[in-house]
């Protein structure tokens, strides 16, 4: 799923959408450093109040918002696991009774739970539902409705939530003129922070993906490895971090700990080329040969063996290729930060040809070109020529 399809459920989630049909709800509350079940409850989702459904909706969009690689992460399910959890969702998702999907869910909340405890209570929420979307753009000029023809993609959704410690407060009667100490004795499920959920299967152009699985994690490139793997049984990730960390890595392994700028903007700016180019196609990546054309193509001089040498270096898996669009920082932002002593500086990695590091009467300076006059709080600053 790319960020397109996630985008387009998410805005499905509303209520009163006739192409959302959301048939059950399921929720599961987990006491803290326990590994049982304390309480389940399932109900038809169109038998909550407006409120309430809105608030589970509303929680399921902070599971589905988040970057691809960043928070968002789409797991092949691995080949071989033992009570594997592909067939567990698959099983819920084909079930026809009510009963049938309450058990698969509980069989992988169980899982969640194993050998694992939480610190807090937690609920676990599971909505089963099915999104219908229109084959083709509406035309005015036909009789035909744009909902003659759709995708129906049946889907489970997760999401799972921290509880909250109930409020203590006083307060002050004004019939009996005295003040109260009051606590609420139930908790409170937090609703705008999910730890994490998942939706199963994939959806891809509207055609879902049994064999694929999308993970939500709590924060960005912080994702929950053993909730991965061994939970959802899906195979190993790289967050978008990891892939920029090592293809910063290789780069040092090839030319070493230092870069101009003007070079670092054209390697940004030749990768950034490669993913707006195919911004509508299969995300492009990287491999050795790639790396030594984008360094080649920035000014630097490379061989192939060399570059391969890094590479192996630094990735242990030959065949795994670095994500192009998770190297290059938001390019057309002020997304890359030049830190010193006396000031921090951010500028865009297009914007980078026009920095440079210079020796000025024996000190390092940092030199920007601007086209305009610069201004310090109001006052506009005086030109001094350089050298003098």
């Amino acid at each position: 799923m790319d960020k397109k399809d996630i985008a387009d459920i998410r805005k499905q989630l509303k209520v009163d959408n006739d192409l959302l049909k959301i048939s059950d709800i399921f929720n599961i509350y987990i006491m803290k450093d326990s590994t049982d079940i304390y309480h389940h409850q399932s109900q038809p989702f169109e038998m909550l109040d407006r409120d309430q459904q809105e608030l589970f909706l509303n929680n399921f969009k902070k599971v589905l918002t988040g970057k691809p690689d960043e928070k968002l992460f789409e797991l092949k399910f691995q080949r071989e696991a033992e009570n594997h959890s592909q067939l567990i969702l698959h099983k819920g998702l084909l079930s026809n009774d009510v009963e049938g999907w309450k058990e698969q869910m509980l069989l992988l909340t169980e899982k969640m739970i194993a050998d694992h405890p939480y610190e807090r209570d937690i609920v676990i929420s599971f909505i089963r539902t099915e999104y219908l979307k229109p084959t083709k753009q509406r035309n005015e000029e036909r009789e035909e409705s744009e909902r003659d023809a759709v995708y129906a993609n049946p889907f489970i959704l997760c999401s799972i939530n921290r509880t909250e410690e109930p409020k203590k407060e006083i307060q002050f009667d004004y019939v009996e003129k005295e003040f109260k100490y009051k606590i609420e004795a139930d908790p409170i499920i937090d609703f705008k922070k999910p730890m994490g959920g998942f939706l199963f299967p994939s959806i891809t152009d509207g055609a879902s993906d049994v064999n694929r699985v999308l993970y939500a994690a709590g924060k960005a490139n912080e994702p929950d490895y053993r909730f991965i793997e061994d939970v959802l049984n899906g195979e190993e990730i790289m967050t978008a971090q990891e892939d920029k960390a090592m293809f910063e890595e290789v780069v040092r392994g090839v030319v070493g700990d230092q870069l101009s700028p003007s070079t670092l903007a054209n390697v940004y700016g030749e990768i950034n080329r490669t993913v707006e180019e195919n911004e509508d196609d299969t995300p492009p990546t990287l491999d050795y040969k790639d790396v030594e054309r984008v360094l080649n193509q920035s000014g630097e001089e490379v061989d192939t063996e060399r570059v391969k040498s890094a590479f192996q270096r630094v990735i242990d898996d030959e065949s795994y290729e670095l994500k192009a669009s998770n190297i290059v920082p938001k390019y057309h932002s002020k997304s890359i930060k030049i830190e010193t002593k006396v000031a921090n500086i951010s500028i865009s990695p297009q914007d980078l040809q026009y920095v440079k590091q210079v020796n000025f009467h024996g000190k390092r300076c940092i030199m920007i070109e601007v086209e305009e006059e610069a201004e310090i709080d109001g006052f506009k600053m005086i030109p001094e020529v350089f050298g003098e």
